[in-house]
């Protein structure tokens, strides 16, 4: 009877764990696939205008924006005194990221990640945070793409990260949460995070908002850098 109950079990978690790595493959094809259908397929960038960067750690990707640009300026919405050191706010650009709160906020390192952390924020969680670090204009390298945009396209961009911050009442600013170094900080975002919905996703999200030539569906970093 025993031998038999084990019997069943064993049976059950095999297939549930089949089942698993079916639904892992099927994520990563379809991530793949989706990374490499264009949006905005006619899209070129210009001669001249302004300079962005798409930068990657392997897994996550950020958007680097210079402080003030064709009349962006950042600094009514991220200020010096939000960083622990504000001597870093004299850098000239800002990196954008978009996440779920818990896991940013749990893993400073990767290896502070958890699968638990994980599996939660692949569920979906409503509180997302926006991640800004003060930094310099990266170099450009595997890890760091520029992108030129013209000055219309780079205003949508700009409007699509903004939207990115919490809404929140005139005359107030999003919550802002200690960053992982002396030179960044996270603020309370908009939006829901997913599997569809990643970090990565909301890159390119932003990306095909300004018009610019990017997978329909960027849920890996691969799949945003294999553009530029």
């Amino acid at each position: 009877m025993v031998t038999a109950i084990w019997r069943k079990s064993g049976r059950w978690i095999g297939g549930l764990v089949l089942g698993l790595v079916v639904l892992a493959l099927a994520y990563g094809t379809a991530g793949l696939i989706g990374g490499a259908i264009p949006a905005n397929a006619g899209w070129r960038p210009p001669a001249r205008g302004v300079t962005i960067y798409v930068e990657t750690n392997g897994v996550h990707t950020d958007l680097v924006l210079p402080v003030a640009a064709e009349g962006i300026d950042w600094r009514d919405l991220v200020r010096p005194g939000d960083i622990a050191d504000p001597r870093y706010a004299d850098y000239d650009h800002l990196a954008f990221g978009w996440g779920e709160a818990r896991f940013y906020l749990e893993t400073p390192t990767w290896a502070d990640v958890r699968p638990g952390t994980v599996l939660r924020a692949a569920i979906g969680s409503d509180r997302t945070l926006v991640h800004v670090e003060h930094i310099p204009a990266p170099e450009t390298g595997p890890d760091a793409r520029s992108i030129v945009l013209r000055p219309d396209e780079y205003r949508r961009l700009a409007a699509f990260i903004r939207a990115s911050f919490a809404h929140v009442p005139p005359g107030t600013r999003p919550k802002i949460f200690p960053g992982y170094a002396n030179y960044d900080a996270f603020y309370s975002g908009f939006g829901r995070y997913d599997a569809l919905m990643t970090c990565n996703a909301w890159t390119g999200a932003a990306l095909r908002a300004a018009g610019v030539r990017v997978g329909i569906w960027t849920p890996f970093a691969v799949t945003v850098m294999g553009w530029y």
